[in-house]
């Protein structure tokens, strides 16, 4: 029985499918359509996205639709009146990115450049994801969910796992999900 090489077994996981040359032919097609139409392109669609400091693993845009998405996925409600943009939940994926290898940090960088392009790639929308309105971007997210684009499903089940796992695990939300907390921590406050 044949051993899979090293550098092939690597590229498995999430994104495995969606090779660099297929990630590229799409964003050439999405790029040549935007300057057919008399756009400045897909840095332009995409703009400016103010400077972070101190990240290890994301850059500017990558954080930026993160802070879009965390917005889109875990809005400030009644039933948790807690704002997420406070909790810095992009910040916890590039300090969990940083330790990943590079392939995993590849599939996720992919996944967030298709997450920022999503209208344009799956609408036909001449804008990006943190720019839509917010109610825009909370429906445009749902519909990842219910897609039928298998790709799409699953980006939104990896990101809606991690996002809400650092959310649900800062200490503020517990009282709103009825969590006490720790045993440990229970147990040495007595």
């Amino acid at each position: 029985m044949p051993s899979t090489p090293p550098e092939e077994s690597a590229r498995e996981g999430l994104f495995s499918f969606l090779s660099r040359r297929r990630f590229l032919k799409a964003g050439v097609v999405a790029g040549g359509a935007i300057l057919g139409v008399g756009g400045g392109g897909l840095l332009a669609l995409r703009g400016h996205a103010p400077s972070v400091k101190g990240l290890r693993a994301l850059d500017a845009h990558e954080y930026r639709t993160l802070q879009s998405l965390v917005e889109a996925m875990l809005p400030k409600t009644d039933a948790v009146p807690i704002d997420p943009a406070s909790m810095d939940l992009p910040r916890a994926f590039d300090a969990f990115l940083a330790d990943e290898p590079k392939h995993n940090v590849e599939d996720l960088q992919k996944a967030l450049v298709l997450i920022e392009f999503g209208p344009l790639v799956f609408e036909g929308r001449l804008t990006t994801f943190s720019r839509l309105a917010p109610a825009e971007r909370a429906e445009h997210w749902r519909a990842w969910a219910l897609s039928d684009n298998l790709l799409r499903r699953q980006v939104s089940i990896a990101m809606r796992k991690f996002l809400n796992l650092v959310y649900f695990d800062h200490q503020e939300v517990w009282p709103y999900i009825g969590y006490p907390g720790p045993s440990m921590m229970r147990s040495t406050a007595r």
